[in-house]
């Protein structure tokens, strides 16, 4: 078996206990290394500043290699502020109109990709396998291959795929398809995401589709697929299962004691339909007044790219709407709306995921969305909960008991809200075990699994 090569943005290091991570992509990465043995390299999150960042600081953890570098004040700026987030983050998740295109973030991106590239090649082995992760580092197979590398190297884009029209917008969208036809095998989310990337080489005249889910372009024949990542589900049923005898999921099911608990799980990011979500509950009290005082809406939502002018505004937004419902539809002894503006710990919130009746996951663009299958593993199987979850979210084209919502429109998913507060047991329950059984089959194993097989096919 090929020894694995794992390049991503930022590295998940094990504590020194050698625990594994909680998070499902780390525990699966984590255990795909173990079996073969590998690397796992990334940006340490950390600057140099204005100096030349230190050689890779190496740590061994078993048999797995953690290769850390760190980049400069600049790099960090153009690449990662730049490019990556205020380029190619809006374009793939649909929004043109917040791209702000520079040529110093252009050549940024590509040139710490470059440098990723000169700082990866003295790890590698001929026969190495390499696995590269999301959007940061479309073109770092084809800065190996420049050097040399023969390797099988497979791509993961863990968010979505754009289709024509949007992509070809970016004024370097050909250099990014370059970028992908280096790769031998370059995974997504969705079929619909696959669709989106082999219709864009039909349009632009670059490249066809060939049989089997494989295409030609710029001289290379690679292969494309739709891998939907998933979450280590039996492992998270069972966190949530022993998280009800945690002290803070005890206070929070004291605090909503005789109400329905609704729960919203998200970064801070505007694809994320916050404000969207917010007015659509306001809209549900609003047309359901005998609900007021029964339910209440947490919403838990994380600081995310703080550095970016656009999130801080959002930050500031989406804290204003919550304090003006609450304001407009609260009463002495009833805050509608609980917004938390902090991580919050995972043994928790799969507790809290347990406790809540309605999971509201209404993304308006999300590659996949693991809060929507964390919530579904996260319930009792006597009495679950129902999600309520985006048709724009990759999720829902797998979790097919969700009732499912166009978040741009309010008042329908104040409706979808007061149906899954009505729902009867019976109903609940099957919705609840055709995902269920879905997810303990299709797990972040199978996906890990699945991707890594077929890239030794390729």
């Amino acid at each position: 078996m090929s020894r694995l090569v794992v390049v991503s943005n930022r590295v998940t290091v094990p504590e020194k206990s050698g625990a594994a991570p909680a998070g499902g992509l780390a525990v699966a990465l984590q255990a795909a290394l173990a079996e073969r043995g590998g690397i796992w390299m990334g940006w340490s999150g950390k600057s140099s500043g204005g100096k030349e960042p230190a050689a890779l600081h190496l740590q061994t953890h078993g048999n797995i290699t953690y290769a850390l570098t760190d980049l400069t004040k600049t790099d960090v700026e153009e690449y990662y502020h730049g490019f990556a987030n205020r380029v190619l983050w809006p374009i793939c998740h649909y929004r043109l109109d917040l791209a702000e295109y520079g040529r110093k973030e252009m050549a940024g991106y590509f040139r710490v990709n470059r440098f990723f590239a000169h700082r990866l090649a003295p790890l590698i082995k001929e026969d190495d396998v390499i696995w590269v992760h999301d959007y940061h580092l479309i073109p770092l197979a084809s800065e190996l291959r420049q050097m040399g590398f023969k390797n099988k190297i497979g791509f993961f884009l863990h968010i979505p795929w754009p289709p024509a029209d949007v992509l070809f917008s970016m004024p370097v969208h050909e250099q990014i398809m370059r970028g992908l036809s280096q790769y031998d095998l370059v995974g997504f989310q969705t079929d619909f995401d696959l669709d989106n990337f082999g219709g864009g080489l039909v349009r632009e005249g670059i490249g066809e589709r060939l049989s089997e889910g494989k295409f030609s372009t710029y001289g290379r024949t690679f292969k494309g697929g739709a891998y939907s990542i998933s979450i280590e589900t039996a492992a998270f049923a069972e966190f949530a299962r022993k998280a009800a005898s945690n002290a803070i999921v005890r206070k929070a099911r004291q605090s909503v004691e005789g109400r329905d608990l609704i729960i919203g799980v998200d970064r801070l990011d505007y694809s994320k339909g916050i404000t969207q979500r917010i007015d659509a509950f306001e809209q549900f009290i609003t047309i359901n007044p005998a609900y007021q005082n029964k339910v209440t809406y947490l919403q838990i939502t994380p600081k995310s790219r703080s550095e970016v002018p656009e999130y801080e505004q959002m930050q500031r937004t989406v804290a204003e709407q919550a304090g003006r419902v609450n304001g407009a539809i609260g009463t002495v002894d009833w805050v509608p709306i609980r917004y938390v503006n902090r991580s919050v710990a995972r043994p928790v919130l799969a507790g809290l995921y347990r406790l809540a009746r309605i999971g509201l996951v209404t993304p308006l663009r999300d590659g996949m969305n693991l809060v929507a299958k964390e919530y579904v593993a996260a319930q009792d199987p006597e009495d679950p909960g129902v999600l309520v979850l985006s048709r724009f979210a990759g999720a829902a084209r797998e979790l097919t008991g969700a009732l499912l919502v166009n978040p741009y429109d309010i008042e329908g998913t104040a409706h979808a809200i007061a149906r899954g507060l009505t729902m009867s047991l019976e109903e609940r329950k099957q919705r609840w075990e055709k995902m269920m059984d879905h997810l303990l089959k299709y797990d972040i194993n199978h996906w890990c699994d699945d991707f890594l097989k077929d890239l030794a096919a390729a």
